[in-house]
């Protein structure tokens, strides 16, 4: 056992101060820089120009492999597509021992390491990026801008869009209305083929559209001659969406279903699809 004086003064000695010489050749010799090796920072700048030029390479290489051997033998986007390139950084060490003589690839420590995987990545992501969008393919479908939207009519009190879902209420017991889209795409939008129909309990009720969207032009002159819709622009945000309204007559309260197919030739997957289903909510509202 150690009474409480002992440890008291064990604390008091393990704490005392250094004499003021010793701690100042310390921060001295703390202070000492390394002498400055000319070659031998000549040659670790060499080993890290090695270093850049293979991982960009091999990103590169990545992307074109992605691109040109693997997605074409694919339908659709696939986990594949990003965790071959992400794995491959963990050879990255390996490689560069394989390929860069020993003398130059002695020099790499962990830091080269942590650059090299960052650098990769980074190379492979830029090709793939250009690779897979206009004018050398095209992987991206077509969709909406921003949902659907109604026309501004008598009856309607209050409106509600939110996740898909437009809830609209009323002071009557039916309301006429004129839905309205925008299809937007990241090149010829005109040329996707849109389906829209309006579906109660299961059932079909009324197909809106059924065809090319350039061929749509009694929708888009309808979708023009809307004077005010109730989100405002929001539903043709840009002057590239392309705006389309469809009359759904006189609907009474009920919950319908409007599901909407956007589809386009992709390169270099054959189909570009897109589908969606929106929920248009009409009920009476009571007011004191």
């Amino acid at each position: 056992m150690v009474d409480v004086d002992s440890a008291l003064r064990a604390s008091a000695y393990s704490g005392k101060k250094k004499p003021k010489g010793e701690r100042k050749k310390e921060e001295k010799m703390s202070r000492k820089l390394d002498p400055f090796d000319p070659p031998a920072a000549f040659e670790k700048e060499k080993a890290d120009a090695y270093s850049m030029w293979l991982v960009i390479t091999l990103g590169f290489g990545m992307g074109l492999l992605m691109r040109y051997g693997l997605m074409p033998r694919l339908d659709k986007p696939e986990t594949v597509l990003w965790l071959i390139p992400v794995l491959f950084v963990a050879t990255l060490p390996s490689l560069h021992r394989l390929l860069i003589p020993d003398r130059i690839s002695d020099l790499y420590d962990r830091g080269n390491w942590f650059r090299a995987g960052f650098l990769y990545l980074f190379s492979w992501l830029a090709i793939s990026f250009i690779l897979v969008n206009p004018p050398l393919a095209d992987i991206a479908p077509p969709t909406l801008a921003d949902g659907l939207d109604i026309a501004e009519t008598d009856g309607v009190v209050e409106t509600d869009w939110d996740n898909g879902v437009y809830t609209i209420g009323l002071n009557q017991n039916s309301v006429d209305v004129i839905i309205g889209m925008s299809v937007r795409d990241n090149v010829d939008a005109e040329s996707a083929h849109l389906e829209v129909s309006i579906w109660l309990h299961g059932t079909q009720i009324a197909e809106l559209a059924n065809g090319t969207v350039m061929e749509m032009e009694n929708a888009h002159d309808q979708f023009n001659s809307v004077n005010s819709w109730v989100r405002g622009d929001d539903v043709a945000p840009h002057h590239q969406d392309i705006g389309l309204a469809f009359d759904l007559g006189t609907l009474t309260p009920n919950e319908y279903t409007v599901k909407i197919s956007l589809s386009e030739v992709g390169e270099p997957w054959d189909v570009n699809e897109w589908e969606r289903e929106y929920i248009i909510d009409i009920a009476q509202v009571t007011t004191a």
